[in-house]
């Protein structure tokens, strides 16, 4: 994305686990969809058109990504399930299919296989030093939006935004209620999971929010460096790279002029994950012009209030009550305290020309209905049985074999 303007340029990845078609088992066969070259050689990457084929760190997960930036999200879920059903179709080979949410509900992470393939040094570097063992590493599907931004003037208004809209993304996007075969104590466990996955060296995630930095300087100097030094006594044949280390909820990619939006769980299909894609393009867009709040308003929002709220919604999602009156304000919200689904209601009234038709229609029908995580949780019940789960999440495999919105008739 180097040299794009802001608001140029999108890219986007969706995570998909791959499971038995009838237990809904993982199974570690990302090698299946991926192929192999015309030597026999087992592929990691692949592209089909627009859209290429990966595998990141354990073999049960598969990635799909834009080949190339886009210059506009719409229509693109359409894009992404084209491959899916080419995805799924293959993997009936081996009676599998992919599933979707945020994170398998009764998987086991002891049970994760890193990929042994290309990379395999990097990932046993990171098992070695952080355990993969876990669901913070094992079991949490996203899907992650890459905005372009080109210098440090775009670079500090974008990196602003993005820090006032991440305590929300629970609000629309939870899907990971389910850990251990029951209820995880978070409508947004991913989120939970992902902030305790490395504890061990603090600085590589520091609050999930990013630190108020708005340049490259400021940004190596707080952040870069500290994690590059505190990773060194772990990582003696230097083979892990600070911009892939960093594990914010949002990271700065200066060496392809982008910051990555890792926050959101996945959707049960592609058309709601770029619905919610299209609704942060619209929100940050409405930040950035100033449409709720001075740009230093929005700096000067406090990391820590940012990463309390972000817990709140973690826990609560929509139904969380925000009360931060600084917080609040930079939404032009005068009123004590909101529920988080009243705020993104608001929010999205104030932008919703920015988004596609299509896709406001489908923030409509998710927004009224709930996050996925909370239709899950009334859906499935207090003391969900495996049936229960298999039952459950098998209509989400449909919903995402057919690219259409879970629980609404």
């Amino acid at each position: 994305m180097a040299n794009y303007k802001l608001w140029q340029r999108y890219g986007i990845e969706m995570e998909y686990m791959i499971v038995d078609r009838n237990t809904l088992d993982v199974l570690p066969r990302a090698d299946v969809a991926l192929g192999k070259d015309k030597n026999g050689e087992q592929l990691s990457d692949v592209e089909h058109g627009p859209i290429g084929l990966s595998n990141e760190l354990v073999s049960h997960v598969l990635e799909f990504k834009c080949a190339e930036p886009v210059d506009s999200l719409k229509h693109l879920g359409k894009t992404f399930h084209h491959e899916i059903v080419k995805a799924n179709e293959t993997l009936k080979s081996i009676n599998a299919m992919l599933l979707p949410t945020a994170a398998h509900p009764f998987m086991d992470p002891a049970v994760m296989q890193l990929w042994p393939y290309d990379c395999l040094d990097i990932y046993q570097a990171y098992d070695r030093i952080f355990n993969c063992k876990g669901h913070g590493w094992a079991n949490l599907q996203s899907t992650h939006i890459n905005l372009s931004f080109n210098g440090d003037e775009e670079f500090g208004k974008l990196h602003a935004a993005i820090r006032a809209l991440l305590p929300l993304i629970p609000a629309v996007a939870a899907s990971s209620p389910f850990l251990d075969s029951k209820y995880c104590g978070y409508l947004d466990g991913r989120i939970e999971t992902y902030r305790h996955n490395q504890e061990k060296i603090p600085s590589i995630t520091g609050k999930v929010i990013p630190e108020a930095v708005f340049t490259y300087k400021d940004y190596e100097e707080q952040i870069f460096n500290r994690v590059k030094a505190d990773i060194a006594p772990y990582d003696p044949e230097h083979l892990l790279n600070h911009f892939f280390l960093n594990s914010r909820g949002a990271i700065a990619r200066f060496d392809r002029g982008a910051i990555e939006i890792r926050l959101v769980d996945i959707q049960e299909c592609p058309d709601a994950d770029i619905a919610i894609a299209e609704w942060e393009v619209a929100v940050l867009k409405g930040l950035v012009e100033g449409a709720f709040a001075s740009e230093n308003e929005i700096r000067a929002l406090d990391t820590d209030a940012l990463a309390k709220i972000l817990l709140a919604t973690t826990h609560s999602a929509e139904k969380t009550v925000i009360s931060d009156r600084d917080y609040l304000k930079i939404w032009g919200i005068d009123a004590s305290e909101i529920t988080a689904g009243e705020l993104v209601h608001k929010i999205t009234d104030k932008v919703k020309s920015k988004i596609s038709t299509h896709s406001q229609e489908l923030l409509a029908k998710m927004f009224r209905r709930g996050t996925l995580a909370s239709t899950l949780v009334k859906n499935v019940g207090a003391d969900p049985d495996r049936d229960d789960f298999v039952y459950e999440y098998g209509r989400l495999a449909h919903c995402l074999a057919e690219n259409r919105l879970y629980g609404i008739d």
